[in-house]
């Protein structure tokens, strides 16, 4: 039996399964998490801890089509200015309750469009940023950028600010592809801010391009891809596009006849691994690569790589504090997550309160399922010593979840003495193995295609 025919016998091309950038996913969040326990949380930071950031900026000039990210358009600078001063209050309730000396090992700014704000709105916000929780050595300030609404006076700001990592978001270079889904970004005028954001001494640089796309074929992705490899990305995201319009009402501009089938996703996804690879980037979880140096790729092969909700990364820092509208938080006592409506988010901070509505307070089991589905999404492995002394299991229990998710998948997963592995040919089953090991109830959650 070939591959693709063992792929189609375990359901691959029809499943839809979480993307697992948390345990548990998103949809399972409840109101057991309050904004006096997210604060109790922040005042158990220990003193000169290291600590990630996370600012999120809902704003877009323009609605892209495909995405299905809480985001809300704006033809004026106003509602975006009033946010930011939210942000600010927020930081500052934030500085309120952190201890003494508490520092950033990576603070991002993520959206929306972060470089919506203008130059002044950007130095005031990163200055608020850093004097309530400074960076620390060797920290890395990471920005989310849009080619189409940036120019040379933001970008001056957010380099003088201390931006050292740029993240571009790519998507598909084809101009038919781009009229699609409603993003039209040229890829001169992409290539132009990419030298721009290296011109500013901002060294390392990240890109974003997905698959799945609609009238997208293996010659088009080829040639997009070979266009970004002129930008040469420090590391590059290839994700697959989530068409469902069920959940974004703007997706539905794009006719569903026009999206490949999920066994030609498979074959787009392998041709653009395959260049990207030929060019020397070393593959990086299930959908990234990156540059043999990069800290990534350092991670990968370190045995260091984590997942979080922004994907894949090299922090190892325990806690991720969300600030903005919707953001979610992530400490070793579980998630905490603010309420989504911009309106009611503003509420709240002028009331002087943090604004969290949900989120999830870890069990002993969470954190071990957590765990395994994380080293799966990372390594391909679940080491059984690293459960054993880390996390509770034991013996029998975790031999017990190994034998039936071997049972499900056959060949397709391989059990050692030593560890729980997903070989090579079975890697595009990752999402659908991890989920053998999630306990919560995934019938009620309509997540992305598995493929």
């Amino acid at each position: 039996m070939d591959t693709e025919s063992q792929l189609t016998r375990l359901g691959l091309f029809d499943a839809r399964v979480p993307r697992y950038t948390s345990y548990p996913t998103a949809p399972h969040f409840g109101s057991t998490v309050s904004p006096s326990l997210f604060a109790g949380w922040i005042e158990a930071i220990p003193a000169g801890a290291a600590i990630s950031l996370y600012l999120h900026v809902p704003f877009c000039r323009r609605l892209c089509w495909f995405c299905a990210c809480r985001t809300q358009g704006t033809s004026s600078d106003a509602p975006v200015l009033a946010y930011v001063e939210t942000l600010k209050a927020e930081i500052a309730l934030l500085k309120r309750h952190l201890a003494p000396g508490v520092r950033l090992s990576r603070l991002h700014w993520g959206g929306g469009t972060p470089t919506l704000l203008g130059p002044d709105m950007i130095r005031d916000l990163a200055a608020t940023v850093f004097d309530a929780v400074p960076l620390a050595e060797g920290a890395e300030f990471s920005v989310e950028i849009d080619p189409d609404e940036v120019d040379g006076a933001r970008l001056d700001a957010l380099a003088a600010s201390g931006m050292n990592r740029a993240s571009i978001g790519v998507q598909d270079f084809d101009p038919e592809i781009q009229r699609t889904i409603g993003r039209i970004q040229p890829y001169e005028l992409t290539r132009q801010v990419a030298e721009m954001i290296r011109e500013r001494g901002v060294k390392s640089l990240n890109a974003d391009i997905l698959y799945g796309l609609p009238h997208q074929t293996q010659a088009r992705i080829s040639d997009s891809v070979q266009k970004l490899l002129s930008l040469s990305p420090d590391r590059v995201a290839l994700y697959g596009y989530a068409h469902v319009p069920w959940m974004s009402r703007r997706q539905q501009m794009i006719p569903s006849d026009t999206i490949p089938t999920p066994q030609e996703r498979l074959r787009l996804f392998e041709t653009a691994a395959q260049l990207f690879e030929w060019d020397g980037y070393q593959a990086v979880g299930i959908d990234h690569f990156a540059r043999p140096e990069d800290g990534l790729a350092v991670a990968a092969r370190s045995g260091h790589l984590r997942r979080n909700f922004q994907g894949y990364t090299d922090d190892t820092a325990p806690i991720l504090v969300g600030l903005g509208a919707s953001s979610i938080s992530r400490f070793p006592q579980g998630y905490a997550q603010n309420v989504s409506g911009t309106s009611d988010y503003t509420k709240a901070v002028r009331a002087g309160q943090f604004t969290t509505h949900r989120g999830h307070v870890f069990s002993a089991e969470d954190k071990l399922r957590g765990r395994i589905i994380e080293a799966l999404m990372c390594d391909f492995r679940v080491n059984r010593a690293e459960m054993l002394r880390d996390f509770g299991a034991t013996e029998a229990g975790l031999e017990a979840m190994f034998a039936r998710v071997q049972a499900q998948f056959g060949p397709m997963v391989q059990v050692t003495p030593e560890a729980l592995v997903i070989p090579p040919v079975a890697r595009p089953l990752t999402r659908m193995i991890a989920r053998a090991f999630d306990a919560y109830d995934q019938t009620k959650a309509q997540h992305s295609a598995a493929i």
